[in-house]
């Protein structure tokens, strides 16, 4: 228990210290003009009220990341709080802040096109692809899961008995009515279906943690927090799942997110002042650090260990919607519970549609369309459905699942290079964004050797020491750059 408040204490503390530090670093300044004013269409650059730009921010990265994401993670061990806290206070919220505020400051530039102007014209294209790709597989991913959880839930045997290859009917229908969703919320103004019903979910989402915190401070007893004494490895196959680079993917939402800072140039376009970023963007991470936390605790509490924790996930073949479940029932009772998964439904839903959102957007701006065309937006739009609903059907959850962990982190990198760049020619402190930067790059390279998805070698040093070099080619690459830039600035 002692371990888990001193990470909560630090997370709220981080708030009110670090977050007014970056705050001080971007230069934040309440008579700069906004997006939604500059470049108001009534589509994507909206004004809306501060409380529900926070809320649909939270919505937006939150997802199944710190709730799926935390109680895998917590298999690892209290190793989990330490990475949680620093990854929230240090990366995330950080990596979320400052991007936020570039695309504020760029009349809500997109993502690829803010890595593009920051670390060249290559990086750009290539970012444009990946990204979409990214998001595509983002939909795909809360696109799966939600219509799963549904089916688990309703299983109604007449439809259920009925199949179509891998799928039963009833999954098919649940499927194609998410889909439409999806196709609404992406084509109708930000105004109409997300600035109405996303911030009561993402109020929501608040309050299922903290019932969860709840329990967890009133009935110590019958759930003891494990303490932080060591750096150890406590998952059940050690070899498979080093703790580095692992758990540092398998935690992302919760500590640190790409995905986060496709989000923000959303909400940057309906901000009404700059004040509003520190909230917003370092706020929204923060409370997402802080929903991760109280999973991550409840899961290892529940089962009385983490050596109980991997024994649930083994006997339920890692799916961490019937842990939750379980835990929900036990500790809130069956109509709370009930609550709980239709809200983890929603945080599924509400980041596969913005994920796709967002992808209509950074289509949308590179190729130069107007969003205030309905037809152009379907015209956008209808293909990134079709080949989401593809990658959905023609591969299995788990694959798609690993290949967005490691895609997502490794934006995650690129975007903390691009921060890096960005405080150099700003003149600030660059071991802001380059410190994270050599971290992520380094989860995400030395993950391409270790994985079994990938080269999976044998020997971990060799893996190890070939992460680092690739890292090191990186960091060379970004230093040539920030010298050009200075050099450039001294002539």
């Amino acid at each position: 228990m002692v371990t888990f408040l001193i990470c909560l204490a630090m997370l709220i503390g981080a708030y009110f210290t670090y977050g007014r530090y970056l705050e001080r670093v971007c230069e934040i300044d309440a008579k700069n003009p906004v997006p939604s004013k500059t470049c108001y269409d009534g589509v994507d650059y909206l004004p809306l009220p501060r409380w529900k730009v926070f809320l649909i921010q939270l919505l937006n990265i939150a997802g199944l990341g710190p709730i799926f994401g935390a109680v895998l993670g917590a298999a690892y061990g209290p190793v989990a709080f330490l990475w949680i806290t620093l990854g929230g206070i240090f990366l995330g919220a950080m990596h979320d802040m400052i991007s936020g505020v570039i695309s504020l400051k760029q009349n809500g530039m997109s993502l690829p096109e803010i890595i593009g102007d920051l670390l060249g014209d290559k990086v750009k294209f290539f970012m444009r692809l990946f990204t979409v790709l990214l998001m595509v597989l983002v939909g795909a991913v809360f696109l799966s899961q939600p219509a799963n959880l549904i089916d688990f839930h309703l299983a109604i045997p007449a439809l259920e008995g009925i199949s179509i290859g891998n799928y039963s009917c009833m999954l098919l229908l649940i499927l194609g009515a998410i889909l439409i969703y999806y196709i609404l919320a992406t084509l109708l103004p930000i105004d109409k279906i997300i600035g109405k019903f996303y911030p009561i979910f993402g109020l929501g989402l608040l309050v299922m943690a903290l019932g969860i915190l709840f329990v967890l401070l009133t009935q110590s007893d019958k759930y003891p927090i494990p303490e932080l004494t060591s750096l150890e490895n406590m998952i059940a196959n050690r070899e498979k799942f080093p703790l580095l680079p692992m758990l540092f993917t398998t935690i992302a939402c919760g500590a640190i997110s790409g995905f986060h800072a496709t989000q923000s140039p959303l909400m940057a376009r309906c901000m009404t002042n700059e004040t509003q970023s520190r909230s917003i963007f370092y706020g929204a991470m923060i409370a997402e650090s802080i929903v991760a936390l109280i999973w991550a605790a409840i899961s290892m509490a529940f089962w009385g260990g983490v050596q109980g924790l991997n024994e649930a996930i083994a006997a339920h073949g890692g799916n961490a919607a019937i842990l939750i479940d379980q835990i929900a029932t036990e500790t809130l009772g069956s109509t709370i519970a009930g609550l709980v998964i239709f809200g983890v439904i929603a945080c599924a839903i509400t980041s596969g549609d913005t994920a796709f959102r967002s992808a209509r957007l950074i289509v949308a701006d590179f190729l130069k369309i107007d969003p205030k065309s309905l037809s152009k937006r379907i015209f956008v739009s209808l293909p990134l459905f079709a080949l989401g609903l593809i990658i959905i059907l023609a591969l299995p959850f788990q694959t798609i699942w690993n290949y967005f962990a490691w895609c997502n982190q490794s934006l995650a990198a690129i975007t903390l290079w691009a921060i890096t760049v960005y405080l150099a020619k700003q003149r600030k402190p660059i071991w802001i964004g380059l410190l994270p930067a050599l971290f992520m790059t380094y989860v995400c390279t030395s993950y391409i050797f270790v994985s079994p998805l990938m080269f999976g070698l044998e020997s971990r040093l060799t893996a190890y020491l070939l992460g680092g070099l690739l890292t090191l080619i990186i960091f060379g690459a970004v230093l040539n750059l920030i010298k050009k830039y200075t050099h450039e600035k001294r002539a």
